[in-house]
């Protein structure tokens, strides 16, 4: 029933809107593991490398205010590029229409021969599709160059990253915050203990998004980042005489 409810033509309108409208859940889900990652990846080196807590903090929190601007600010321009390339295509793609409509109108005709389409059939989407300027352009950019007209604002996209960014990396810090009260024994088995318990939250999320095994990709994002904190741990011990 539910199956069939889905394929009313009002489900099928709304779900095929919905399919053109860009997903910020992306951009939280990847600021997240980003900001989990490099800020216990400061923490685990600081440790390797004999440091105290306190300066482990004040790294981590350096990291996570710049490291996350920075990742911010790039999704920032590369959403605005996306929405420049489109804007570009576009204006070319009017101009064809001006200067050559009929290249233009048999450039439609080709997209939809090459999908089967023929005959009779054939010309009144052709007709249909160039009597609507707007729409004709549409297809163009879609068919011929592949691209995608919704594209993503671009301080939200950045507002986005930044603040999944933020508030994920400050997590490993938060035990560093309270050391005087946890004690210097504990902090950093803390601070693991959180990230990890993130880790498996990011990728429960991720799992459920794309429609997958949550249990699978909680595993998989807990393997990476405990490979990264692995990694930075142990550069930070053999960097530890650099430090002295």
């Amino acid at each position: 029933m539910a199956l069939k409810h889905d394929h009313t033509p009002e489900a099928i309108r709304a779900r095929i809107a919905a399919a053109t409208e860009h997903s910020y859940i992306g951009d939280g889900v990847l600021g997240a593991i980003d900001g989990v990652v490099t800020t216990f990846a400061i923490v685990a080196g600081s440790t390797g490398a004999g440091l105290s807590g306190g300066i482990a903090l004040v790294l981590g929190l350096a990291n996570v205010l710049a490291d996350g601007f920075s990742m911010g600010v790039s999704n920032f321009l590369a959403a605005k590029s996306d929405r420049q390339v489109v804007e570009r295509a576009r204006r070319m793609e009017e101009m064809h229409i001006d200067t050559i409509p009929d290249g233009e109108r048999e450039e439609i005709r080709e997209i939809f021969r090459q999908k089967g389409v023929k005959g009779d059939v054939l010309e009144e989407v052709v007709e249909a599709i160039t009597r609507d300027r707007e729409r004709w352009v549409d297809t163009m950019l879609t068919e011929e160059l592949g691209l995608q007209l919704e594209t993503p604002a671009p301080a939200r996209a950045g507002v986005t990253t930044f603040l999944a960014f933020l508030g994920a990396g400050l997590i490993p810090l938060v035990p560093l915050m309270f050391m005087d009260r946890i004690g210097s024994d504990y902090w950093f088995t803390l601070s693991a203990s959180l990230t990890a318990a993130m880790f498996i939250l990011i990728g429960v999320v991720k799992g459920r998004l794309v429609g997958e095994s949550m249990f699978a990709h909680a595993v998989e994002a807990l393997i990476v980042g405990s490979g990264a904190a692995a990694l930075a741990y142990f550069v930070g011990f053999w960097a530890r005489g650099l430090a002295a």
